[in-house]
């Protein structure tokens, strides 16, 4: 959750004319990692739990595309990207070990 907040407090200072194109992407692109992982643990079995969460990992590595190319257009400072990008490692890594546990678990 806190990295859907960041997101939509960095794209604030976007241009506007990126409303309907990377902001609304990162924007969705974020949210889904949340609630797919919500949807995920909210489901019976335990493959249904890990589709789940493998399609929020999907969209986490889609949002750390997105976050590099607004890097590389200028959109995001130096300091921002990599702000954004240690977030989205986090919670890589988090979402990795939730799907490990998963799988190993009864």
């Amino acid at each position: 959750m806190q990295l859907v907040k960041l997101i939509y407090e960095v794209t604030k200072s976007f241009p506007d004319d990126e409303r309907f194109g990377l902001i609304s992407q990162m924007r969705r692109a974020a949210v889904s990692i949340p609630s797919n992982i919500a949807e995920g643990a909210a489901r019976q079995t335990k493959k249904e739990s890990i589709q789940f969460y493998s399609i929020a990992r999907g969209s986490l590595s889609e949002l750390d595309t997105q976050i590099q190319l607004c890097g590389d257009l200028g959109f995001l400072s130096n300091t921002q990207a990599a702000d954004v990008s240690e977030h989205v490692e986090k919670v890589g890594a988090l979402l990795n070990g939730l799907i490990r546990f998963k799988k190993s678990g009864p």
